[in-house]
Order: C-alpha cells, then structure tokens, then sequence
C-alpha cells in the first residue's frame, strides 16, 4: 500500500463515537496517539469488564458517555517525562476515506491545543507526514461530499 501523505495537523472521524471532523495533531514524536477524555472509570457494562469515559470534544460544553470493553491498562510516559497509568482502548479511526483500527490512551489534554494525537504506532505503516501541510484528509473529505 502506498502511504499517503499527512500534514502536521487534520480532522479525524471516530465512527464509533459517532464523532466526526476532530482536530488532532500530527506527532511522530508520541508512540501512541491519545484522546482527551474526562470522568474514566472502570466497571461493568451488560455483563462484560468495560471502560466508561466521557469526550468533551463537542465545543458546546457537552460532555457524552462512551464505553469500550477492548482496553488494557499500561504505564505512559508523557512529553513532560511524568509516567502514570493510562487506560488504552482500541477504536477506529478515519482518514483519508479509509478506516484504521489503532489504539488510544485516554488521558486529560485540557492544557493542549488539540484534543486528538496521532503518533508512530498509526503513522509509520500509512503515512509520510509534511510538517508544511494542514488538513489533507479533511479537504480530500470535503472534495468528495
């Protein structure tokens, strides 16, 4: 497969949250791309071991509830150098029209500029990435509506 060529920031879908055009940030410097998630709890879900979080990425101060029953939980190391534990969850992102299954570690990014990160484990099979480009996958998107 070729890989496509990815600026330093675009808008992503996340189908199985119903969630679509979010910003995420481009980082070949994150093993692992992360999401800004709240109120992340573990529990039960319809009988199965499951992980509850709430994405505040709607803007409008609204907060919806997600569950994920595939997560593991593993030590991360931020860009600051603090490690602590992080929930990881697997899910599907959408770029460039095509859906990839990767995983996220929900973790707090209220202090970041984008919600979203994209790092190596999503990259380095896909994508070259042009730190001069913005938004490739979204306006290929809008070409296509």
């Amino acid at each position: 497969m070729k890989k496509k060529i990815i600026g330093r920031i675009d808008k992503i879908d996340l189908p199985e949250f119903g969630l679509e055009n979010i910003d995420a940030k481009i980082d070949t410097g994150a093993n692992r791309s992360a999401i800004h998630c709240s109120k992340i709890e573990h529990g039960d879900h319809n009988g199965k071991d499951s992980i509850f979080f709430c994405i505040p990425l709607a803007g409008n101060g609204e907060e919806n509830l997600y569950h994920s029953a595939d997560f593991i939980k593993k030590k991360i190391r931020s860009s600051s150098g603090h490690v602590e534990e992080r929930y990881i969850i697997k899910t599907t992102v959408v770029l460039f029209g095509k859906k990839f299954r990767t995983s996220f570690s929900l973790t707090d990014r209220t202090e970041m500029k984008y919600p979203i990160l994209l790092g190596r484990k999503l990259l380095a099979s896909h994508f070259i990435v042009d730190v001069e480009l913005t938004n490739q996958s979204f306006e290929l998107k809008k070409i296509k509506v």
